[in-house]
């Protein structure tokens, strides 16, 4: 989705402010965020539905909010969607009615989630490949799905395939709980190409990128 999100390429925001060294989490809530994300607070939600959902953010609060303020964020969202809390209970700040505490897992069983949260989103090929390593391809000038994986910085561009990873789930219709996969390429693009000029002409960027962000070039 084109909006305020997708910062790369683009100048004029200022340093990066960095005020605690490599500390992890600034307040103690950020770690009990990060650790309610882990346990999966809301079974529903795919990656590409949580990407969508910091991306409709306003645009003033996405500014502004601090990493994890985005997540708090983003997963009341969800969790109303989902069914699983309502507005009023955001309005009150509670649950009339919460449900049991949850059973204390096992080393083991924290194991076995971690081990089935590596996901592999590969999925059967069900179409050949339109492009090999060595084709030279442009990107698309514009995108109508409201998420996707093509950055502005590299729309209507020329590069070169250096490699195919076979049929990946494509984030485009992940983002609305459609699990469809498209071929997908790492295509390596020139600094010039992409940053103008000016740019290191020994430099380049390469990009993972689904079949339907690409035409031949």
């Amino acid at each position: 989705m084109d909006g305020i999100h997708d910062l790369g390429g683009k100048e004029g925001y200022g340093p990066v402010p960095v005020t605690e060294g490599d500390a992890p989490f600034t307040h103690d809530w950020e770690r009990r965020m990060w650790g309610l994300a882990r346990e999966g607070i809301c079974p529903s939600m795919t990656i590409d539905w949580f990407r969508h959902g910091l991306e409709v953010m306003v645009p003033g609060d996405y500014l502004t909010f601090s990493y994890f303020q985005k997540w708090a964020t983003n997963y009341l969202m969800l969790l109303v969607d989902a069914g699983q809390i309502t507005l009023e209970d955001l309005e009150r700040g509670y649950v009339i009615e919460p449900a049991d505490p949850a059973r204390a897992k096992t080393v083991d069983e924290i194991v076995e989630q971690v081990r089935r949260a590596c996901t592999d989103f590969s999925v059967p090929e069900d179409a050949p490949a339109r492009f090999a390593p060595g084709d030279s391809v442009r990107t698309l000038r514009r995108v109508d799905h409201p998420h996707t994986r093509l950055p502005a910085y590299a729309r209507d561009c020329a590069g070169q395939v250096i490699a195919h990873h076979g049929s990946h789930l494509f984030p485009d219709e992940g983002a609305h709980n459609r699990h469809v996969g498209q071929h997908l390429y790492t295509v390596s693009f020139s600094a010039r190409e992409l940053w103008g000029p000016d740019a290191n002409p020994r430099d380049s960027v390469t990009l993972e990128l689904w079949e339907s962000y690409l035409v031949p070039a």
